[in-house]
Parts: C-alpha cells; structure tokens; sequence
C-alpha cells in the first residue's frame, strides 16, 4: 500500500527552525519528484518546494526561498523539508505529495499529485 506520512511539525517562535519528514512506505523513492504543500485556515492548498528524488534537482516557491531546504535519503525513504527563520505566515499544515508525472519538478498543480499524507501542523507564534 503506498503510503506517504508526514512528521516533524509543532509550535515555534517566530524566528525558530523545524525540521519535517516524509516517510515513504509501499514504494521506493529515486524514481519520482516529491513536493511539499501546505493549506492555512481559509486559504487553498499551496506549493512550497519540490525535489526531483531521481535527480536531486529542487525547487522553492519565492516565499521560502534562502529558509527553506528540501533534500531526501533514499536510503530511508525519506524527504526532509527544513525550515529556518520561520515566520507567522509560515503557519499551516504541511503535507508531502508524490507528483504523477514525471521524475522532474514541474509545478505545484496539487491534481497532478497523489499519496496525499495526513499532515503536520506547523504553528509559528509567540
């Protein structure tokens, strides 16, 4: 059963770190891209970074860009989103999402991806 389950989130001062994980279970990773999205209350669902696990070519949206960092351990079966210097802004529920097409990063169209985990709250407050 292919899985994605998403760990890592919880409350932080402005300013902080977190680091989240996505455990990949029922396939293995290196042969898709894997993005990270997030959803605010009243807001839509959106993307935040991707990494190609076969290539290791990532991508930021503008507004994490130089505080976030994806990377991955196929190893494991894992991919990691760490992120610094976080703002209020930044507070949602994360998720980790396979993307359907492709091994390439393209895009945060959240229909083109599948195996949505359950989710971790980030909450970034003082």
């Amino acid at each position: 059963q292919v899985q994605l389950v998403e760990s890592g989130g919880g409350l932080v001062q402005p300013g902080g770190s977190l680091k989240l994980s996505c455990a990949a279970s029922g396939f293995r990773l290196g042969y898709f891209a894997i993005g990270w999205f997030r959803q605010a209350p009243g807001k839509e669902r959106e993307g935040v970074s991707c990494i190609s696990t076969q290539h290791g070519s990532t991508d930021y949206v503008d507004s994490v860009k130089g505080r976030f960092t994806i990377s991955k351990d196929n190893a494991k079966n894992t991919v990691y989103l760490q992120m610094n210097s976080l703002k209020p802004e930044d507070t949602a529920v994360y998720y980790c999402a396979v993307r359907r097409m492709g091994s390439y990063c393209s895009g945060y169209v959240p229909d083109e991806y599948s195996y949505w985990g359950q989710g971790t709250q980030v909450t970034v407050s003082s």
